[in-house]
């Protein structure tokens, strides 16, 4: 089976969106395979913060994007056999990650680490441009959004619930200013694919926001097998 017949779900949205719980839960429900691919480019800031690579050096942060020794595994995300789960969490690894990602060199050092993670039996990947770029003849194409107010507190209470200290209008501003940069970067901005459905979870739980994927995927692979060949 190639990575074209390969069955995917890709689901987008701004940061803090949800997109990456979403994606492990219906990713674990399906027995699929899961691609973070915010991880990547977190992991490319987290190398260019350690090397002194600055956000703006196109050349060099795609030689760190290109040379990243990682390996994920289901507890933990390792980088030259170091857990650097949390590290990539950090606030100043995400600011970092939202100015590198708008680097083409970045980017197209990704591109190809992104598409091997589709292989059988499926998988799910979420992002900011899996439906438009990496993946645009996904099976089904998510763009999750929720308010910025939302947004901001839910990733207070995971920070606090961490044991990081958090600032709730600190949050808000950096995830206004990272829709901004995300949106309105040359090289392969937010949006939602044409034939993406827009979910909004503002107002849902975890649970509600998967139920929605997962009655989606259902419609969408059973008109698939339904308008499939006849034997």
């Amino acid at each position: 089976m190639n990575g074209s017949t390969v069955p995917m779900i890709a689901i987008d949205g701004p940061t803090a969106s949800g997109k990456g719980t979403i994606a492990a839960r219906v990713a674990a429900q399906l027995g699929w395979h899961l691609l973070d691919s915010g991880a990547l480019y977190r992991l490319t800031a987290l190398a260019c913060l350690q090397q002194g690579v600055a956000a703006d050096d196109a050349q060099g942060a795609a030689a760190a994007a290109a040379a990243l020794d990682v390996r994920f595994v289901a507890d933990g995300v390792f980088m030259a056999g170091r857990d650097v789960s949390a590290d990539i969490r950090r606030e100043e690894v995400g600011n970092m990650a939202s100015q590198v990602a708008v680097l083409a060199p970045v980017r197209a050092a990704l591109l190809d680490r992104q598409r091997a993670f589709r292989c059988a039996p499926g998988l799910v990947a979420d992002g900011r441009d899996m439906g438009t770029v990496v993946f645009p003849d996904a099976d089904l194409k998510i763009f999750l959004v929720a308010s910025a107010e939302a947004r901001a507190q839910r990733r207070y209470k995971q920070l606090i619930e961490k044991g990081f200290s958090a600032n709730l209008l600190t949050l808000l501003r950096d995830l206004e200013a990272r829709d901004a940069r995300d949106t309105q970067r040359a090289n392969a901005p937010l949006a939602a694919a044409h034939d993406a459905l827009v979910l909004d979870s503002s107002h849902l739980t975890i649970d509600q926001t998967v139920e929605q994927v997962m009655s989606w995927w259902g419609e969408r692979s059973g008109a698939a097998r339904s308008t499939g060949p006849q034997q």
